[in-house]
């Protein structure tokens, strides 16, 4: 996937981390937003049968966005884990929220909209996961 140049404007710095660090820690506070400029990283969620991996993402994808756009909702739902060396972009939040406060009401509930069904995907791919799994055991 290539990177959208606009995005570039918002980095404010990279970041580069070796195999299987955790970026991001399921439970941990945050509202950092990233893109992945060079790698992979994988999207894990525990449940109660154990640790699912959700999705793999690759250059180009970001992650942190449902955070930072749900205000009040610091909680990160999701742990983030470098698959192999990866390279990320850590977007400028003032400049984000600059920009986000800038929009019309209407674009800012179809932003809201869109996260809670990205949020609303994610518990079913769990789910589904969690099931599959249970049913192999």
């Amino acid at each position: 996937m290539n990177i959208d140049q606009r995005i570039y404007g918002y980095i404010a710095r990279e970041e580069t981390f070796p195999d299987k660090t955790v970026i991001i820690e399921e439970g941990s506070l945050g509202r950092w937003v990233f893109i992945i400029l060079e790698g992979q990283v994988k999207v894990n969620k525990r449940t109660p049968k154990g640790l699912v991996t959700i999705d793999i993402l690759k250059q180009g994808a970001t992650f942190g966005e449902s955070e930072f756009f749900e205000k009040g909702n610091e909680v990160r739902t999701i742990s983030v884990i470098a698959d192999g060396s990866v390279r990320l972009g850590l977007l400028d939040s003032d400049q984000l929220v600059k920009d986000y406060e800038s929009i019309s009401p209407q674009i800012k509930g179809l932003v809201r909209a869109l996260i809670r069904e990205l949020r609303h995907t994610t518990d079913n791919v769990v789910a589904m996961a969690v099931h599959s799994r249970a049913n192999r055991q």
